[in-house]
């Protein structure tokens, strides 16, 4: 097996065009090798690896990877090699999404590794301390453990910087966002605006996809004005379907959108549970 090798220069000449052209940019999550290439087949211009993503696979919702269930930068690792990367042509690139704030790993080496295996880009929600409420108890207490978006920043400082690595850079609060484009300056920022609803482990907030728009619209317009090169693409809360991305694209001031949910668990569920209903339903002919 040869998996296709390709240049931070290439990754963003063509992220660049679309954004030119006016085509919205699409990157897509995936845990699976099928789902990998179903997806670069489709369309989509980068599939994104990570801890969550392979735990959703197995039925788990998406913030599972908060919990202590395996190591997350050992899991990605492996799961990118073994399983994304073998599957892919090369019309996509790959992004591994790390964690930045493992106390066992040293980045830079890490980042080196990541690169050797063929992958160009990363990203820092593998799980990012951005998730946690700042004003709750646990945050204060990770912070305390030295577990910060700082560590976060810095990592994607250094992939950019010194190895040459595309950064997308991933928050959900408005000071982080603004913190992570001053300071790491980014190639691709993509404003979070929370877990995706819909399905059997979906959480619906209960807000409105205008809602969402609107968040990151905010977001994006502020986090512009400091870097104005910036791609922004939108993902997460109220945009389940493709109608609803519609809506983000056209009003949530970003050059593409990110799916996580939306094109992995949600239609696996879908679509596994009607063909294995049909099956189940059978019975002999009289």
């Amino acid at each position: 097996m040869f998996v296709p090798r390709t240049t931070r220069e290439k990754i963003l000449a063509k992220l660049h065009k679309k954004v030119a052209d006016r085509t919205p940019i699409l990157i897509s999550s995936a845990a699976s090798g099928l789902v990998a290439r179903m997806l670069e087949e489709a369309g989509a211009d980068c599939v994104n690896t990570f801890h969550g993503a392979r735990l959703r696979a197995n039925g788990m919702g998406t913030m599972a990877m908060l919990w202590p269930i395996v190591n997350a930068n050992e899991q990605v690792f492996r799961n990118t090699q073994e399983d994304v990367l073998p599957a892919m042509k090369g019309d996509a690139f790959v992004c591994m999404c790390i964690n930045a704030n493992d106390p066992l790993r040293d980045m830079w080496g890490f980042l080196e590794q990541i690169k050797s295996i063929g992958v160009l880009s990363v990203s820092n929600i593998g799980p990012s301390v951005s998730y946690i409420d700042r004003d709750s108890e646990i945050f204060k207490v990770l912070r305390k453990c030295g577990i910060t978006i700082e560590n976060e920043i810095e990592m994607l400082k250094l992939a950019k910087e010194e190895l040459g690595m595309v950064t997308i850079g991933v928050a959900f609060t408005e000071e982080d966002s603004l913190q992570m484009i001053e300071q790491a300056r980014p190639d691709v920022f993509c404003y979070h605006a929370g877990t995706t609803k819909g399905g059997r482990k979906g959480y619906d907030s209960g807000e409105t996809i205008e809602g969402t728009a609107e968040r990151t619209r905010v977001v994006h317009e502020k986090v512009k004005k400091i870097m104005p090169e910036l791609i922004r693409i939108a993902h997460g809360a109220a945009m389940e379907t493709p109608e609803e991305a519609q809506y983000m694209l056209d009003h949530a001031a970003c050059e593409g959108i990110w799916t996580g949910s939306s094109t992995e668990r949600l239609p696996i569920e879908k679509a596994v549970f009607e063909a294995g209903k049909k099956f189940a339903s059978l019975r002999y002919s009289k």
